[in-house]
């Protein structure tokens, strides 16, 4: 037996969760001295909104030690793997590793315990989800799985685009001459991941429509090239925008089109699209 457990980056949603169980940790999220948790209760539709109307910058907390040693401590299961937004964006990794170094010095019989870091978020991490359900589902060892999704996940490719990078600049995500730059000169950067799960620039361009037909090219190239079939996309409630890109996308057998929650819309921020394959 065993359970999967990730931060409330991984976007999910009813019919995922169906195939791909998953407990989520949230975050916690801060805008005009107000604080949100990134679960199921919170109305993402309403909090895009507050931050839309507020002139104060949103923050977030990542999840204590202690809520992931209470899932490592009541789990049920003889395993447990945890995936995490990048540890180079977020504390959340090292939350779940100080838990597990916790629960390991407690005395008793263990669990195996396992945390992925995603080295990247939103899109990625549902993707290393479904990756490790489908590598239990093919009767997979605890350490054959750890490495085959390792390996995964440093194979994996994610892209983004925002049509605002305020909230990236003010949380320090992004250097913040590079976003000035970006607004002054109305360019609509296409943002990716690097190997080491840090925001890297891919290309600019220089209007939405340009800048959405090019990502799609890209990451077609990219799929041919990768011989990848599956494609997590997630947004910010931009579903004109995602429905257009997973129509215009060739030759993938499953593409999961899930609207982002709280965390995911704080950072990707307006009509934010992130693609992970």
């Amino acid at each position: 037996m065993y359970k999967v457990v990730a931060d409330s980056s991984a976007e999910v949603d009813a019919p995922f969760l169906e195939r791909y169980p998953v407990t989520l940790i949230p975050f916690k999220l801060y805008l005009d001295g107000k604080e949100y948790i990134d679960d199921a209760t919170l109305d993402v539709d309403a909090f895009v909104q507050a931050m839309k109307a507020s002139a104060n910058t949103p923050k977030s907390a990542c999840p204590s030690p202690h809520e992931f040693l209470v899932q490592y401590e009541n789990a049920e299961e003889d395993e447990v793997y945890v995936v995490t937004i990048s540890a180079n964006l977020s504390g959340t990794y090292n939350s779940a590793m100080l838990a597990k170094d916790l629960y390991e010095g407690e005395g008793g019989p263990k669990k195996k315990i396992h945390v992925f870091d995603s080295l990247g978020a939103a899109a990625s991490e549902t993707l290393v989800v479904k990756k490790i359900h489908d590598m239990k589902a093919e009767g997979a060892s605890f350490e054959a799985l750890v490495e085959a999704v390792e390996l995964y996940i440093q194979n994996t490719t994610v892209y983004f685009i925002s049509e605002s990078l305020d909230n990236l600049m003010k949380n320090g995500r992004i250097p913040k001459w590079k976003g000035i730059i970006a607004s002054k000169l109305h360019i609509l950067p296409i943002m990716g991941a690097d190997k080491n799960g840090e925001i890297k620039l891919v290309e600019t361009v220089r209007n939405s429509n340009k800048a959405y037909k090019r990502l799609v090219e890209i990451v077609q190239q990219e799929l041919v090239k990768n011989g990848r079939k599956i494609v997590a996309l997630t947004h910010v409630g931009n579903w004109e925008r995602a429905n257009q890109i997973v129509s215009e996308l060739k030759h993938v057998e499953e593409v999961f089109n899930i609207k982002c929650a709280g965390l995911s819309s704080l950072y990707a921020d307006k009509k934010g699209i992130i693609i992970a394959f």
